[in-house]
């Protein structure tokens, strides 16, 4: 009799990143994935964790609100458990990570590869006087006022597919080609400032060194033209500043519909190169 192959699991997920060394399970460091791929395999009664692929692998000390992760799992396994899941689940979780779901993933979903786009915040409060001491974990308190304008200016000039290599810790074998849909400065109601940040995909580090190269321009110390001349260097300046990590969340992963999953996925595996320039025609 043929084995019943594995069933695919959506699992979405939320955390507070400050007790955490990131999303990728290493050894003797505590992680999302090393505590999350543990309980489920103590959860679902098997022999052992159970292999999670991350639609976004945070660093350490970055948080998450709209986390999605897939794990392949024996079908009777989630028939034997699925009722009690979430419960339990609940029950064995530490308190800063969370399981808002656990369903039957649709054919062809990969978490990782099928994405169409992830969703970043960042939070600053320019106003450190009036910042609220409850939030200081996930929000930056920056000592100068910024002028959202100025930020919101020179971050237009960064949007569009481009090599970010300029804004990024550089992996060997991957590219840093990335496709920036939005990047846009507002002010909530408690007057704290919030960018987002949102692209098919991000390179390591790409958001908090973005956020680096338009905080120079909010306070007036660059030109709102300054990100985009480093961004045509593709090379890593050092006058960009990593911002720290905690004021820093994924909100949001979006997804095709069921039937362009697959498809989705084996696009976004092809490896992107920058587009050539087009040659100037003669005047």
């Amino acid at each position: 009799m043929d084995e019943e192959p594995p069933l695919r699991l959506r699992v979405d997920l939320s955390y507070d990143g400050a007790g955490f060394s990131g999303w990728a399970a290493q050894p003797g460091r505590r992680t999302v994935e090393g505590v999350l791929s543990e309980t489920l395999g103590h959860v679902f009664r098997l022999p052992g964790p159970v292999r999670l692929t991350v639609a976004g692998r945070t660093d350490s000390g970055v948080h998450a609100r709209g986390q999605v992760a897939h794990a392949d799992l024996p079908a009777d396994a989630w028939a034997t458990h699925a009722d009690a899941v979430l419960r339990r689940l609940s029950r064995a979780l530490p308190p800063d990570l969370r399981v808002r779901s656990v369903v039957p993933a649709p054919q062809g979903f990969d978490a990782r590869f099928s994405a169409l786009w992830r969703r970043y915040a960042y939070r600053i409060a320019d106003n450190p006087a009036a910042a609220d001491p409850l939030r200081r974990f996930d929000t930056l308190w920056n000592q100068r006022p910024l002028d959202l304008d100025a930020m919101n200016e020179a971050a237009a000039l960064l949007l569009g597919e481009h090599d970010f290599a300029a804004f990024c810790r550089k992996r060997e074998g991957a590219t840093t080609v990335r496709a920036l849909r939005r990047l846009s400065w507002e002010r909530d109601t408690d007057g704290v400032v919030v960018g987002c940040v949102l692209a098919d995909a991000f390179c390591h580090n790409m958001v908090r060194a973005l956020v680096g190269a338009l905080l120079p321009v909010g306070e007036g110390s660059r030109p709102p033209s300054w990100p985009a001349q480093v961004l045509a260097t593709a090379a890593r300046d050092p006058a960009v500043r990593v911002v720290p990590p905690h004021g820093l969340s994924l909100e949001e992963v979006g997804y095709p519909p069921p039937g362009q999953l697959a498809a989705r996925a084996e696009l976004t595996r092809r490896v992107r190169v920058p587009a050539a320039p087009q040659p100037k025609r003669p005047a």
